[in-house]
């Protein structure tokens, strides 16, 4: 062997530190008071962030911290989640400038906790490996990625000794060879346990862990090492987790607000002597009672030849029994193929037969004959099956109606998860075909609802739309009918943690069709890893020839709506999802310049005036009624808005809810606009955001978040599959340029131009 790798030492030694405090500065509380009677106009932000310190520092001492919320297993009952992951309650806490003052925003929480386990139980929890057989390269990186980054603490010791994982070893414990402390004797990993420990390693065969670096590295057993209580697990759960953590989460409004009251009672505030006695501060136990109103439900027009041809929806859900879609989609080309094993040979010509009947019985001109025969094709031939499809439609087109693409593919996905990505990847960016994916375990029951429900999502993709306000029909939606308005929505998802390598994807979805505004055109980009800022919105470069060649996101949808309605916006409003508080002024610089400069490379002159509103989900606002003006679940009803006491003292914001939860405690959306030229009253922005919620596609529910924003994030989610796979899990982080990142492959044209991503 080249290097010999060290085992642990077990040898203690004493470790002196100096440690210098400096005083940096002084926060004054004037300036606070000055700021919350309108005195003073800069947010004392970092006074703010003291005082939170403060209220934080006993909690950080007694339980396990994670952002701004703290876990213990004194904080709630704690439970499995499966495959070696726990779930542990606890609370989040965050201290708020509010129209009240300073406010204190609590609500109970819950995360996914590595169970303390030994690695080699862990492992064969988590993957259900057999330890005792070879592992492949491929079981060697998931090893890697899954205990990377994981403190384990040494079992066959008495002295208390814990590393952090770095990797695995390359060759397995059997093959290890280190020297001894007299520097001249070579010895095995086996050997050495065995004569100073009296331990025989059951699992040579394994690799070993290694901690330390990779020029230094030291290796450990993982036999002998056990999982360091209280880590949290920051990696993607999948979907028995998820349904596990949910089910164990979930609580009614009523359960919520006790668990609420009762975890501020536990902390008990007045007892915590910094607070009371050093600082002077005092916490009032009670919950903020605060004024809202309800927003009444918006009309909505079908088409006229339906029996039914307007809805008004009661409680945020209706349903299109007796409707036709407003503008039925057309759907000439069509064909299908089923991945699934287990449904029989029959069915998919049954379930396409039923499902072309629903479309067109709900207003979509859908060809009843597939322009090429249905078929079946084995899941591990995807690939060949999709390209044999294209061929044969090109072909038969080329014959029929040349210069004409397949319209639709409906494709039964395979019994077993983890193909609808590489399907979409294939589909939309190298193939041109909008597909409608179908669940084989939902398809089979052929059940109408499930049938309507794909009926939506097929006609968005057939350029149809579903429904429209009446008042936009009526040209009676405020600064938004008097002049051609265009709706932009953007987002930007980050990668799952740990996964160091991926960047993040921006989405910007713009409305096509003015006034009804329910069209939205999508685009996405790849950009640096964990960049929020979207950096495609406007770009230009110079080229030899041409000169400045303008581009971006903004220009490109600017230029479609104005070839989809012959008019060039003359108002811009854009919802932004995502952005934390901390970011708002460095997004709103930076993407209201770039909005600016997309319109002027247009056209000289050109500046329609802005609306840049922040759509924010995930945050710990809850809402609770006080009366009996709850919908079935007991939560406030849909259409419930709040824009005082717990709102920005000077600053334009309010909390909407504008769905229906079947159970659990609903979620309040937090609208922040942060620039506005076009002289929006707080009520009409919260009654055109609220209306539009009722113009969702794919359901007939009014939903949590403003349509432009739910669908440039199901966009950016989608564009994810794009680069599944081109990641790797290799190596240490150490060395990773997060600011390269390879682009996304480019969405085919017809594919870009209707909603894909429904």
């Amino acid at each position: 062997m080249s290097s010999i790798p060290h085992l642990h030492l077990l040898v203690l030694k004493e470790r002196l530190f100096k440690v210098a405090i400096k005083l940096v500065a002084k926060h004054d509380l004037q300036h606070l008071k000055e700021f919350l009677i309108s005195r003073q106009s800069d947010v004392p932000q970092e006074t703010i962030q003291a005082l939170a310190v403060v209220l934080r520092a006993e909690p950080s001492l007694n339980y396990t911290v994670v952002g701004r919320s703290f876990f213990h297993p004194s904080l709630g009952i704690q439970g499995e989640l499966g495959d070696g992951i726990d779930y542990w309650r606890g609370y989040y806490q965050s201290l708020r400038l509010t129209q009240m003052g300073l406010s204190l925003n609590i609500d109970v929480s819950a995360r996914a906790f590595y169970e303390p386990l030994l690695v080699t139980d862990f492992l064969a929890k988590h993957f259900r490996f057999n330890l005792s057989r070879h592992l492949s390269d491929q079981d060697h990186l998931k090893i890697k990625k899954a205990l990377r980054g994981i403190k384990v603490e040494l079992t066959h010791t008495e002295c208390a000794k814990s590393y952090i994982v770095t990797g695995v070893s390359t060759q397995p414990v059997s093959q290890l060879m280190f020297t001894l402390d007299d520097k001249k004797t070579k010895t095995s990993v086996l050997q050495y346990f065995c004569e100073k420990y009296n331990i025989v390693l059951q699992y040579a065969s394994l690799p070993a862990l290694q901690a330390g670096s990779d020029s230094n590295p030291v290796y450990l057993p993982m036999e002998v090492c056990k999982i360091a209580a209280g880590q949290r697990y920051t990696k993607r759960l999948n979907e028995r987790q998820v349904t596990n953590l949910l089910r164990a989460t979930c609580q009614r409004p009523i359960e919520r607000e006790r668990s609420i009251t009762g975890m501020v009672k536990h902390n008990d505030f007045s007892r915590v002597k910094l607070l009371r006695e050093e600082f002077g501060i005092d916490v009032q136990e009670g919950l903020t009672t605060v004024d809202a109103r309800v927003l009444p439900s918006p009309m909505l027009n079908y088409h006229e030849t339906g029996r039914e041809s307007r809805e008004h929806p009661r409680m945020g859900q209706w349903n299109m029994i007796n409707k036709k879609m407003v503008n039925g989609g057309r759907v000439s080309y069509w064909t299908c193929v089923n991945f699934s094993t287990r449904v029989n040979r029959d069915f998919p010509f049954q379930f396409c037969d039923e499902l072309v009947h629903m479309c067109n019985s709900k207003g979509i001109d859908f060809n009843l004959d597939p322009l090429i025969p249905i078929h079946s094709a084995q899941p591990s031939q995807i690939d060949s099956a999709l390209m044999d499809i294209h061929k044969q439609c090109a072909a038969k087109l080329k014959e029929i109606e040349p210069g004409k693409q397949l319209q639709l593919l409906i494709i039964i996905l395979p019994d077993v998860t983890g193909s609808y990505g590489k399907i979409k990847r294939i589909c939309e960016t190298e193939l041109g075909i909008v597909s409608q994916c179908c669940q084989p375990k939902q398809a089979s029951k052929l059940s109408k609802q499930y049938l309507e429900n794909l009926a939506l999502k097929i006609n968005v993709k057939a350029g149809g739309r579903n429904n429209v306000l009446t008042d936009a029909i009526q040209k009676r939606i405020p600064l938004v009918s008097d002049r051609p308005t265009i709706i932009f929505g953007a987002d930007v998802t980050h990668p799952q943690p740990g996964e160091d390598y991926s960047p993040s994807i921006a989405a910007v979805v713009a409305s096509m069709d003015w006034p009804e505004v329910t069209k939205y055109r999508g685009l996405v980009s790849a950009q640096a890893h964990r960049e929020e800022i979207i950096q495609d919105l406007y770009k230009s470069v110079q080229d030899p020839q041409r000169g400045l060649v303008h581009g971006g996101m903004i220009r490109e949808q600017l230029i479609a709506f104005r070839s989809a309605t012959g008019h060039r916006p003359h108002r811009i409003i854009f919802y932004r999802d995502g952005v934390g508080e901390g970011q708002f002024s460095q997004v709103l610089l930076y993407e209201m310049d770039a909005i600016r400069k997309a319109c002027l490379s247009l056209e000289a002159n050109y500046l329609p005036p802005v609306t840049f509103v922040v759509v924010r989900k995930r945050h710990h606002t809850r809402l609770f009624p006080t009366d009996n003006q709850t919908d079935r679940s007991g939560n406030i009803q849909p259409g419930t808005v709040v824009d005082s006491k717990i709102c920005h003292p000077t600053e334009f914001d309010f909390y909407l809810n504008s769905h229906a939860v079947t159970q659990g405690t609903s979620r309040p959306t937090h609208y922040h606009m942060l620039y506005d030229e076009n002289n929006f009253t707080a009520d009409l922005l919260q009654v055109l955001t609220n209306n539009l919620c009722y113009t969702y596609a794919r359901c007939t529910r009014s939903v949590s978040i403003v349509p432009p924003a739910y669908y440039a994030r199901l966009a950016a989610f989608r564009a994810r599959y794009y680069i599944e796979g081109e990641t790797s899990d290799c190596g240490s982080t150490g060395g990773v340029n997060r600011t390269e990142f390879r682009p996304l492959p480019l969405i085919k044209d017809n594919v870009k131009e209707v909603m894909f991503y429904c």
